[in-house]
């Protein structure tokens, strides 16, 4: 068997050229810099403000459709002079104009004031209400006046916080204010200049939700988790299941709202904000609203009942959050539509949380997001494939199988091409119909762990609004785990032992958690007249051959879901599975015995190596991993062999030294040869709101090179594949 070695010492992209006659190309940044997401061209320091505010600029862009020919960076407002003072200015983080409008005051529409990420450390973080933040937001408000009348909307964020603040000039009779500006909260901004934008309804009206940004959605939920976490006292893991709750009940109503042309339920008014009550002492705290909380248990309750027959939830499932949490949770979640939010900014918001909260103690380690797009990309299911994970922990593999279809329909559609948006939104409920389908049909995990598998499960509601498949079970013990998963998975022989087109796994692995049982073991020892992995091994001490020593009484758990994974698929299925580096190298007996199982019954694909930095900085683990991609000999191919001896043939092997982040789970960037960071121009694709009109817009900007091999091994892989073809041993005769 030949092998492949590419060099993957890809050199360092070259800064641009200048144009014969045009400007100098931008120059290379420093560590400390960053290039201005409105301007797309001005470098800036990169201080921990900048950083909030570059991620609010993107967010005015693609969760608002705000022209970002329309912001000002910096822009600067004179404030009256006090009684005896003098006249002074501020400058506003961003300045939003009225379309296509000259950047002067009297076409100020909007203001941003963002401030730095505060520094919490191990401290609890707490959501603060709107009183709690009143000199916070009186700054606001004062830029919002001085500013003059047609400056309506306000916004103040640290990353942490974030209000939005209307100008009113009406009272509530609705006669205009003589004397002063009035100011009231709001659950969220309108998209672009829509100035039909009802502050006063319900945050949920179907004319306001909107696709959420990846960077909202993910800010959105954090602020739901921590407020439940600091504000009620839960504890992280018990704040994030309280957290799922209500958000099944968020999609479960958008979903009687979509189906049944129901009225939503999951809805707050404005007025619901700011509701506080008095304290024995005489302090304000948030009320919360007993309306909107209620409308929330109701759903629950709902959600229960719909899903008893997949038996998500028990009698243990009780929403335990007082009136204020589901409150506020409400204001955070109700004006987004998340069945039309992107299932990629949803996967990462979810895995985010997910991450945070949910850590096994049998060996799991959650595969980081680089690596799973990797292994799914070499595997590429097919629409009629299925594909199943049996250690699918929280669902990363069955995430982005969803996210790789979907991509595949939008590259067929053309998706390079802009469209209007209602033929978008017709396209995004085709495809959340075609996922969900193809979930319920082809898409399943397992994990012997309760709770990850139920993460699983709320993770592909999310995505689908379908439950899919996911199972409680042993799948070393399958189909005789004790777990009640099991005979729930019998039901499904397309998940039936050597029937499965696509296996990916991340299975539990190390020495100090090895599988003892002997019913268990059992199974991994001679079978269909195969003998397993489950023996001691040694060698001849004269011919060094391999032997086997009796039965083995503990082994590996990594070792069990080799030959687990082989047995699972079908001949000529495709397995990628995640191992330490040493059951391919180490040149010990037992896992010498594991690589030869591993070629006597198939295919090797390919292998990529990756850096410890891939596992130590999202799972806190030090240790190699090699990606392992195989495909199950047929029997007859197993026969030929035997006849003619083991083929030769060319395998794809790669050894990733970057992944895009440090030890520390910080960005790596691409450097020049005098370390400075090395940046390219990407172009996006998205509609803005343009005098009430959605006007879809190609939008260029230079932004740093992330310095991540495995992009690049994907794409060396597919022309690997397609170049040797010819001489693949399972495309003889094709």
């Amino acid at each position: 068997m030949a092998d492949e070695q590419l060099g993957l010492g890809f050199s360092v992209p070259e800064v641009p050229k200048a144009r014969s006659g045009g400007a100098a190309p931008p120059r290379a940044l420093g560590d400390d810099e960053t290039i201005d997401y409105i301007t797309g061209q001005d470098i800036l320091k990169l201080t921990e403000a900048e950083r909030v505010r570059q991620h609010i600029a993107r967010v005015l862009v693609h969760q608002y459709g705000i022209n970002p020919d329309d912001m000002k960076r910096d822009y600067v407002i004179e404030l009256p002079a006090p009684e005896g003072g003098r006249k002074t200015r501020k400058k506003v983080s961003i300045a939003i104009f009225a379309p296509g409008q000259p950047k002067t005051q009297e076409h100020l529409r909007r203001i941003v004031i963002t401030k730095p990420r505060p520094r919490t450390g191990r401290t609890v973080t707490k959501i603060r209400t709107h009183e709690q933040a009143k000199s916070d937001i009186d700054e606001l408000e004062t830029l919002m006046t001085a500013a003059g009348p047609a400056c309506h909307l306000g916004l103040w964020t640290d990353d942490i916080d974030l209000y939005f603040v209307e100008k009113v000039q009406r009272d509530d009779e609705g006669r205009k204010s003589r004397f002063e500006d009035r100011f009231r909260p709001l659950p969220n901004w309108p998209r672009g200049d829509d100035s039909a934008f009802d502050a006063t309804g319900a945050a949920s009206s179907l004319k306001e939700i909107r696709r959420a940004d990846k960077y909202m959605l993910r800010f959105a939920f954090r602020r739901c988790h921590n407020y439940i976490h600091g504000n009620e006292g839960l504890p992280k893991d018990a704040a994030f299941w309280q957290f799922l709750y209500v958000l099944f009940a968020k999609i479960y109503d958008e979903r009687r709202v979509r189906e049944h042309g129901e009225d939503p339920r999951f809805r707050i008014d404005v007025a619901d904000l700011v509701r506080t009550e008095t304290t024995a002492t005489g302090a304000k705290r948030r009320a919360g609203s007993p309306e909107v909380a209620g409308r929330v248990r109701d759903l629950f309750k709902e959600v229960k009942k719909f899903y008893a027959d997949q038996g998500l939830f028990d009698h243990r499932d009780e929403l335990t959050l007082t009136d204020p949490a589901l409150t506020f949770i409400v204001g955070e979640l109700a004006p987004y539509d998340l069945g039309s939010t992107d299932i990629d900014a949803k996967g990462v918001a979810y895995q985010e949380l997910v991450g945070d909260n949910l850590r096994g103690d049998r060996g799991q380690y959650f595969t980081p997001n680089e690596a799973v797009k990797l292994v799914v990309d070499i595997l590429d299911p097919q629409e009629h494939e299925t594909v199943f994970d049996p250690c699918c922990g929280t669902g990363g593999f069955l995430r982005e199988t969803l996210n790789h279809l979907l991509r595949r329909w939008q590259e067929e559609e053309g998706n390079g091409t802009f469209t209007n948006p209602q033929e978008l939104a017709r396209r995004m409920a085709d495809h959340r119909r075609k996922l969900a389908a193809y979930a319920d049909k082809h898409l399943f995990g397992a994990d012997f762990d309760p709770f990850l598998r139920r993460a699983t499960v709320m993770s592909l509601m999310t995505l689908t609004d379908t439950a899919g498949h996911a199972f409680h079970m042993d799948s070393l013990a399958f189909p005789d785990s004790h777990l009640q998963g099991n005979d729930e998975a019998m039901r499904f022989p397309q998940i039936g032992l050597g029937a499965v087109d696509v296996l990916m796994t991340n299975p539990p692995f190390g020495s100090d958690i090895p599988v003892s049982e002997d019913m268990i073991l059992t199974r991994f020892r001679k079978t269909g007249g195969q003998f397993g992995v489950a023996y001691n091994w040694t060698r001849d001490k004269r011919t060094n051959e391999l032997l086997r020593a009796g039965e083995a009484n503990a082994v590996s758990p990594e070792q069990l879901f080799v030959q687990r994974a082989v047995e699972w698929v079908r001949p000529g299925g495709r397995i990628g599975i995640v191992l330490p580096n040493g059951i391919l190298s180490n040149p010990g007996p037992s896992d010498e015995a594991v690589r030869r199982y591993i070629l006597d019954q198939c295919w090797v694909l390919g292998s990529v190596e990756l850096p410890v930095e891939t596992f130590i900085a999202e799972a806190n683990v030090n240790i190699l991993t090699t990606l392992l991609f195989l495909r199950r000999k047929t029997a007859q191919e197993r026969q030929e062999e035997i006849e003619f001896g083991a083929a030769d043939y060319p395998v794809f092997m790669a050894v990733a030294e970057k992944v895009g982040i440090d030890r520390r789970g910080n960005k790596v960037f691409v450097r020049t040869p005098d370390g400075e960071i090395v940046t390219e121009e990407k172009t996006e694709r998205e509609i803005l709101r343009i005098g009430g009109v959605e006007v879809p817009r190609e939008i260029r900007r230079r932004e740093p090179t992330v310095d991540n091999d495995l992009p690049k091994i994907a794409e060396a892989y597919h022309k690997f594949k397609e170049r040797h073809a010819h001489e693949f041993p399972w495309n003889a005769g094709a």
